[in-house]
C-alpha cells in the first residue's frame, strides 16, 4: 500500500493560492471568533501556508507551525513571508508528539493532516494536551466523497468517525461548520 503521507516533491502545491479558493482562511478565523488569542499550534503546518494567514490575524500573538519533515520545517524558516517572521515559529514534530508545554494555546488546529495519521487518537490527545482550558481544536479535512482533488476516498474518514475521536479524546461542545464545499469543518472544546 502506498503512503498516506504527504510528498514533499509536491510542496510547490501546498502553497498553491487556488487553495483558498476551497479552503478559506477567513470563514475559519470567523467561525472560531477567537477572543484574543496568544497562541496557536498548526499541528501538520507543510510550508506554514496556513500559519502565515493566521499570524496576520493575531495582534501579538504566536503560530507554533509544527511538522515532522525536516524539509518542510527548512522551506518555512527560509521562505515565510517577512510579515510572518517572529511571528510563525517552525517546530519539528514527532508523528504524535509536539515538543512543547502543556496548556499554552488557544487554538490548535490541523488542516488536511487528519487523513494522513497512522494513530488520529494520540495526535488527538496530543493537541488535548497542548491546549489551555476552554481552548479550541478545529480539524479540517476532506470529506469521504468524490471531490475535484484531493486524497484517495479510501484513505479519507467521515465526519462522523473524526467527531466521535475527538468526543473519545475528551474534547466537548462539538460542532460541524458548514460552508468549505469539499472538507468538513470541526471544532471542539478542552473543558
Amino acid at each position: 500500500m502506498e503512503s498516506k503521507k504527504f510528498d514533499p516533491k509536491k510542496l510547490a502545491k501546498l502553497n498553491d493560492p487556488r487553495r483558498l479558493e476551497f479552503l478559506d482562511p477567513d470563514l475559519m478565523w470567523r467561525t472560531l471568533d477567537l477572543e484574543s488569542p496568544d497562541v496557536l499550534i498548526d499541528i501538520g503546518a507543510g510550508t506554514g501556508f496556513f500559519a502565515s494567514i493566521f499570524s496576520g490575524k493575531l495582534k501579538d500573538g504566536k503560530v507554533y507551525a509544527c511538522d515532522i519533515l525536516d524539509v518542510m520545517i527548512e522551506w518555512m524558516k527560509e521562505n515565510l513571508p517577512a510579515k510572518s517572521k517572529g511571528k510563525v515559529v517552525p517546530v519539528r514534530m514527532e508523528e504524535s508528539s509536539v515538543p512543547l508545554p502543556d496548556s499554552m494555546a488557544d487554538l490548535v488546529y490541523m488542516i488536511n493532516l487528519h487523513h494522513e495519521l497512522d494513530e488520529p487518537m494520540k495526535v488527538l490527545g496530543e493537541a488535548f494536551r497542548l491546549l489551555k482550558g476552554k481552548g479550541r481544536l478545529m480539524v479540517v479535512d476532506w470529506k469521504k466523497e468524490e471531490t475535484p482533488e484531493g486524497p484517495p476516498i479510501e484513505i479519507r474518514l467521515t465526519e462522523d468517525a473524526v467527531e466521535d475521536q475527538m468526543r473519545t479524546c475528551g474534547f466537548k461542545g462539538i460542532k460541524r461548520h458548514p460552508g468549505l464545499p469539499y472538507h468538513y469543518f470541526l471544532t471542539g472544546e478542552k473543558p
